[in-house]
């Protein structure tokens, strides 16, 4: 028996819903002339949020073996599963708990090193809400071992849970303005966009997943200002397109302060500290004009296109995967993973202006190409391995042709940097 937090057949069935809206929503923001998206913004969201999904296909961590056991030997079974009830008590459960571990997540800085991937983005949209972590695994299912002691079925648990996820997808927009008494009691775009911005007036409120009622309760409730817009992000910006960077950045920086600060006390308390807080003797000084400033490198056409197919493609492989996912072995599962995650690492690093991925891009399709054929290390019976190979051809294709006219339109040998 498996109980995870997000292995929800719901979320599954609501990605290409996700995917619809999300074009549906950048059409209409060009129509009304609001266009919330950026190709290399979106391109990060969602290559994020479809690497996030193997960690559950792994069943990475150990909330599985703790679950079972709760619900096992510890479990007060004072719910049932036939009480319609059950489900209602559950879902409120669920949100409240919800509520408590996403607030922990911005309190305390070895919990927002795995939450801050999902604040990045310069830009508020519907992909947006899939940048999702790859390493909440590691502790949020903490916060949901109550409602499995007291008893809490593991089917309604695991409804419930896809179910929060899924409302949460709708209010990542700014196409959608006041909802009157609705932002009295539920998670809207309104109040969710103040959740979502840097500005120190709005910063660490409406933690709410589909209740806005436990922020206003627990006094983390704040309305947006007419008068203030909000500004995306987080205070240390990310600066980077490299979705393995994005999980990792918290991280880095206090690895690099308990190294850095001289105080012993500091070393310990850099992990466990609010989230905002560091060693005085590791404060960079911060230009206040950068506060407003998105990352966006410049790049060429044909690196706007090589991205968006690239994206096409990480959304066909992983979906296959995730869809399929009873066919494939658990080491094809990994191996899936890291091809995904290379040529998503490596498009990030192009579309950051680093012309030499292009190189890495045309070796590591060649090499995995050989990989697969030599060692057989993947199915060929699988529709994923069939996507896969597809684009490690069509990229050795579209690298080999983009040096061919640059050389010739541009007349000149093609320069790596």
């Amino acid at each position: 028996m498996e109980v995870v937090t997000d292995k929800s057949v719901i979320i599954t069935l609501a990605i290409p819903v996700f995917f619809l809206l999300i074009i549906v929503e950048y059409f209409y923001g060009r129509y009304v002339g609001k266009n919330t998206y950026r190709l290399n913004d979106t391109v990060t969201s969602i290559t994020i949020g479809m690497i996030s999904r193997f960690p559950t296909m792994l069943n990475l961590g150990v909330q599985s073996v703790i679950f079972v056991y709760i619900s096992s030997y510890l479990n007060l079974e004072l719910l049932s599963v036939k009480n319609p009830f059950t489900w209602i008590i559950a879902f409120l459960l669920y949100d409240l708990s919800y509520y408590w571990m996403h607030r922990m997540h911005h309190e305390i800085k070895i919990l927002w090193a795995t939450h801050s991937v999902h604040h990045h983005g310069e830009d508020y949209n519907l992909a947006t809400a899939l940048r999702q972590t790859s390493t909440g695994w590691l502790w949020k299912w903490i916060f949901y071992m109550p409602m499995i002691m007291l008893g809490v079925p593991v089917e309604v648990f695991i409804a419930v849970a896809g179910v929060n996820l899924v409302y949460q997808f709708w209010v990542h927009t700014e196409h959608i303005g006041h909802l009157g008494w609705l932002e009295k009691i539920f998670i809207t775009p309104m109040n969710h966009r103040i959740h979502h911005a840097k500005n120190k007036e709005y910063i660490d409120a409406n933690y709410g997943g589909v209740f806005i009622i436990w922020d206003r309760m627990f006094g983390t409730y704040t309305p947006q200002r007419s008068e203030l817009q909000p500004v995306y992000g987080t205070a240390t910006p990310l600066n980077s397109w490299n979705p393995m960077w994005a999980n990792f950045q918290v991280f880095s920086i206090m690895i690099k302060d308990t190294i850095k600060t001289k105080s012993w006390k500091d070393k310990t308390k850099v992990w466990f500290s609010q989230t905002y807080w560091r060693p005085e003797d590791c404060i960079e000084k911060k230009n206040p004009d950068d506060f407003y400033k998105k990352f966006n490198p410049e790049i060429g056409s044909d690196v706007k296109l090589f991205g968006f197919f690239q994206m096409l493609f990480t959304i066909a492989v992983s979906g296959s995967v995730l869809t399929f996912v009873s066919l494939h072995e658990y080491s094809e599962i990994v191996i899936f993973g890291l091809a995904i995650i290379i040529i998503s690492t490596l498009t990030a690093y192009l579309m950051q202006a680093k012309i030499l991925a292009y190189r890495l891009i045309l070796f590591f399709s060649f090499f995995t190409i050989f990989g697969i054929y030599y060692f057989e290390f993947l199915s060929m019976e699988l529709i994923s391995t069939k996507l896969l190979l597809a684009q490690l051809f069509l990229n050795i294709i579209a690298v080999i042709s983009i040096y061919f006219v640059q050389s010739l339109f541009l007349g000149k040998t093609f320069k790596f940097k």
